[in-house]
């Protein structure tokens, strides 16, 4: 895998810059100027040019100037010259070359005979640089790359002045440099602002790559496979897209191993953080030893700070003395480190307002890390108490500066203070991270854990690691013997609902029931803890016990004088418990709850209460309301920006989209969840969605095998109650072999448990299994079961899968016209929802079954019917399998395979079209997000299965490609010939 990793870079995101330079190149004589940062490709893009334009007879020249404390005279191409080895004694100078008898020792019996001495210096240099250019001509070199120009000693920069400008014959120039480190007074500046008139000039001014090239450079050192949408932001985000960062962040990432291939795409195994690779550590290092001890302070001040701020801020956090700042200033911002940048929302000043920082996050970091620590304790110190005067306090940047300061009162303080805005403002996930730090600080009292312990949302720590280490702080604080009973049993009822955020549902059940004593002269504490042991989930526990504890949640909630916001959430918790359980009082209770968008906290309730009953609909089979409940999901969390409620309402919204066939576009929507970092249940939903649409259309696989048996692992681990059932039964049908072992635990579990909800995805494929190994018996007991427990409730999907077991005893049995009729109620029972691809699946059974009775004519009718349905929703590998029964029984399927309007193959989606039309405007991906109003990880990844099925690498070869074949027009065509 390894050798995989090791490829070289693809030239990306430079198409433009490289034609131009291209052209005048082509056009001699001609000065290219080439600037930007260090790593920027000013390198890459000089020898991509020299490439493009190397022609028979042409002589290149390549120097580059080191970074020498004191540069040697003329030394670059006195160096490059020697590294070509012309024949000088062939090349018949004149005698004006005897002045380079010094520069070349080597060649003195080859030289002419070294002129008199001037008395000016001034004479003697000019002496030096004619005969140097006359070497060049004579040598044949037409073209001078020099790198690194800003390096160059005096008299090299008077040469390049002289070969540009001398007349009749100047010589083409390429010379490339950081424009932060061209010293005033530089001769190069004469060069860049003094064109001469017959000179072809070009300027290529680079800056960083945009998140889809920077997607391609990454995916050329990755044997060239996709990166993932989150990846290549990831790598943006700290890169700013400068290529040499860009590349040394992939081999970091590969060096420690935190890369990951799947399903042909790579990720990050969902680190947040990356290491400062050596490469940029020492390049920063380097510029920031050549500053003063004044000017180093303020880049550690601009460090500490980490978003853009104004003068008087970052003077503050250096703590210089005034008459010091403004020389200090100066030199730090001449380092090309910092720059003037646009405020983000949330930082240290208002948006949109521009102020000093670092360029790059790396750049940043290697200056932080380099710093002694009670250099940062001190900066940070100071950063805290120049922010403390701020109106208002920007609560969470002091509690970080106070806590690296190592002051943790004043953290403390400020923490608390930040963790209660954010959860009044609903950003409960801003708020899990800060009540993770204080309540998991060890010198945090017990006390102060049972006062914070309360306001932790199990929620917002769903999928999160740090779960289980506020569980083991909780235990610990629980088993102190330092509270009283009240905090006692406040703490244990938390740490109850983190154990079932870690999946110990066994020991969370007995935490609460614990507690609840304690709890008992609270309404809400003591209601809550009631209602969360109504949720399903201990796994030995039966439908009438969990609804015993609901009951007395409700008893408690009714006799108790609790507020609004408390009491809307008790009912939206036993409004889930009773959907998990398959009651139909939920549905009433559903019809009772006020929608209430008053503050932050009734507004993420009514988000919630829309997304679970959606959920809901769509597990019980009532598509339509679950498409009302999920459209106003969106809506409230889109409108108060609560995002994670709003991806959770759109990834079930696309889990809806395949039940129903709605799979127009449907697997680029789920590529954009598929990766998304630190949010297991909006992942997993959509790997398990977009893994069954993949095999429909192209068939199983070991890949689809190993990614279904990962979402069950790990949703059963999480203790999800709908994923894993899906996702056994995803995975037997895709096995080998049938086997009842992949179906046998969640099964097993609706049998002790009684909750018959879940059974839709996972039960016909277990009876399939069953009846195949010859276990009849067994399979009509679980029907039986089945049957009694679905009896009364009103969940169509109960009673499409109901006729569906039933077909699959009676074909079990022997019976194929029985069969061949059950299979024909099942049809119309999954029609009806509608599941057309279930539909259409036991309209398939059914025909087979005809077969098997004799009777010929209408099997065919009906395998031409599912060979239709399958055909309209695309799924072209159900459809080649009725095509081959048809041709079985020698009689074809009505017309050729059509991939349908629902399957695009290799030709552009619509919603891919709309990407690369705007890309041919020359619009960003962010600025194409914003028009199309989609997330820019959604048109990245449109963007990138666009690029791979026209066979390009780069937005600008699209473009051209979007161009020729006229989609500006409307076409659809399929991608040209690479």
């Amino acid at each position: 895998m390894a050798e995989r990793w090791l490829g070289r870079t693809r030239f990306v995101g430079r198409d433009r810059e490289l034609a131009r330079v291209v052209e005048a190149l082509a056009r001699p004589p001609a000065l290219v100027l080439i600037e930007g940062e260090a790593g920027i490709g000013k390198s890459r893009l000089v020898r991509e040019a020299v490439a493009a334009t190397d022609r028979d007879g042409a002589r290149t020249l390549l120097a580059v100037c080191p970074p020498f404390l004191e540069a040697f005279t003329l030394g670059p191409v006195v160096d490059a010259v020697r590294e070509a080895a012309p024949d000088v004694a062939a090349l018949g100078l004149t005698a004006v070359a005897g002045a380079l008898r010094p520069l070349f020792p080597e060649w003195s019996q080859d030289l002419p005979p070294a002129p008199e001495p001037p008395a000016d210096a001034g004479v003697a240099r000019h002496q030096l640089v004619r005969a140097l250019a006359e070497l060049l001509d004579r040598a044949g070199v037409e073209v001078l790359v020099v790198e690194d120009v800003h390096w160059a000693d005096a008299t090299t920069l008077d040469f390049l002045v002289y070969v540009a400008t001398r007349r009749p014959r100047p010589l083409t120039l390429v010379l490339t440099y950081r424009p932060e480190e061209v010293a005033a007074d530089s001769p190069l500046l004469r060069l860049t602002s003094r064109p001469a008139q017959d000179v072809c000039q070009v300027r290529a001014t680079l800056g960083g790559l945009p998140v889809s090239d920077a997607a391609g450079l990454a995916s050329s050192m990755l044997g060239g496979d996709r990166v993932s949408a989150g990846f290549a932001a990831f790598l943006h985000d700290r890169t700013e897209g400068v290529p040499l960062a860009l590349e040394e962040c992939v081999r970091l990432l590969r060096d420690r191993d935190d890369l990951t291939c799947r399903d042909g795409e790579w990720a990050r195994r969902g680190l947040d953080e990356i290491a400062v690779p050596p490469t940029i550590r020492d390049s920063v290092t380097e510029r920031v030893a050549r500053l003063g001890a004044d000017a180093r302070r303020v880049l550690l001040a601009a460090a500490v700070l980490t978003d853009p701020v104004d003068e008087r801020t970052l003077a503050a956090v250096t703590g210089l003395p005034v008459g010091r700042w403004p020389a200090a200033l100066r030199a730090s911002l001449g380092s090309g480190l910092l720059g003037e940048t646009t405020a983000r929302p949330g930082g240290g000043l208002p948006a949109g307002r521009t102020g000093i920082a670092f360029r790059h996050v790396l750049a940043a970091r290697a200056v932080y890390d380099r710093a002694a620590a009670h250099e940062r304790a001190a900066a940070h110190r100071r950063a805290g108490e120049a922010l403390e005067t701020a109106v208002p306090p920007p609560v969470g940047r002091l509690a970080h500066h106070f806590r690296e300061a190592g002051l943790t009162r004043r953290w403390f303080a400020y923490a608390r203070q930040a963790a209660l805005l954010a959860l009044s403002s609903g950003d409960h996930r801003t708020a899990a991270g800060l009540l993770h730090a204080l309540i998991t600080e060890p010198t945090l009292p017990p006390t102060e854990v049972a006062a914070l312990a309360g306001q932790v949302s199990s929620h917002a720590f769903t999928g999160d690691p740090r779960a289980g280490e506020i569980a083991r702080t909780l235990r610990a604080v629980v088993d102190s013997g330092r509270l009283g009973r009240r905090d006692r049993a406040a703490v244990r009822a938390q740490l109850g609902r983190m154990l079932l955020t870690v999946g110990e549902y066994t020991e969370a059940a007995a935490v609460l029931e614990q507690a609840i004593p304690d709890l008992a002269d609270h309404g809400y504490p003591v209601a809550s803890a009631m209602t969360v042991l109504g949720l399903p989930l201990h796994d030995s526990w039966p439908v009438a016990t969990h609804l015993r504890w609901l009951e007395r949640a409700e008893a408690v909630a009714s006799s108790s004088e609790i507020g609004p916001v408390d009491r809307f959430e008790l009912r939206l918790a036993r409004m889930t418990a009773l959907f998990e359980l398959g009651e139909e009082s939920g549905w009433e209770l559903a019809g009772r709850i006020d929608a209430d968008e008053s503050s932050p906290q009734a507004a993420v309730l009514t988000a919630r209460f829309h997304l679970n009953a959606g959920h809901a609909a769509m597990k019980w089979g009532r598509y339509a309301d679950a498409r009302r409940y999920l459209a106003a999901a969106v809506d409230v969390a889109g409108r108060h920006g609560y995002q994670r409620l709003r991806d959770l309402a759109l990834v079930t919204a696309g889990h809806l989209d395949w039940l129903t066939g709605a799979w127009d576009g449907l697997d680029e929507r789920l590529a954009a969840w598929q990766e998304v970092d630190g949010e297991p249940l909006i992942r997993m939903d959509a790997l398990l969605v977009g893994t069954q649409l993949r095999v429909a259309r192209g068939g199983p696989d070991e890949e689809a095998r190993k990614v279904l048996a990962a979402v069950r692992e790990e949703s059963v681990r999480r203790g999800t109650t709908d994923l894993p059932a899906e996702a056994a039964g995803a995975l037997a049908r895709v096995a080998a072999e049938p086997s009842a072992d992949h179906t046998a635990e969640p099964v097993g579990r609706l049998v002790r448990k009684g909750v018959w909800l879940w059974a839709g995805e996972v039960l016909p494929e277990h009876l399939a299994a069953l009846t195949s190994a010859g276990r009849r018996s067994e399979a009509e007991e679980l029907v039986a079961a089945f049957e009694d427990g679905a009896r009364g409730r009103d969940a169509p999907v109960l009673a499409a899968t109901l006729a569906s077991c039933r077909a699959l005893l009676a074909e079990g049995r022997g019976r194929p016209a029985a069969a061949a009729d059950a299979w024909e109620a099942a049809a119309s029972a999954w029609r009806a929802l509608p599941r057309p691809y279930d539909a259409a699946k036991a309209g398939e059974r059914r025909a087979r079954c005809l077969l098997r009775d004799g009777r010929r004519t209408a099997a065919l009718a009906a395998l031409r019917a599912a060979h239709r349905e399958f055909t309209s929703l695309g799924a072209r590998y159900d459809a080649d399998r009725v095509r081959r029964a048809l041709d079985a029984q020698g009689a074809g399927a009505e017309g050729p395979w059509r991939p349908g309007r629902r399957g695009y193959g290799d030709r552009l989606s619509p919603r891919e079209l709309e990407v690369v039309r705007l890309v041919a405007t020359g619009l960003t991906n962010r600025e194409i997000a914003k028009a199309l109003s989609r997330s820019p990880k959604t048109v990245a990844t449109q963007l990138n299965s666009a690029m791979r099925k026209h066979g390009v690498s780069s937005r600008t070869a699209l473009a051209v490609r979007v161009t020729q074949a006229g989609y500006d027009a409307g076409a659809e065509p399929g991608p040209s010939p690479a």
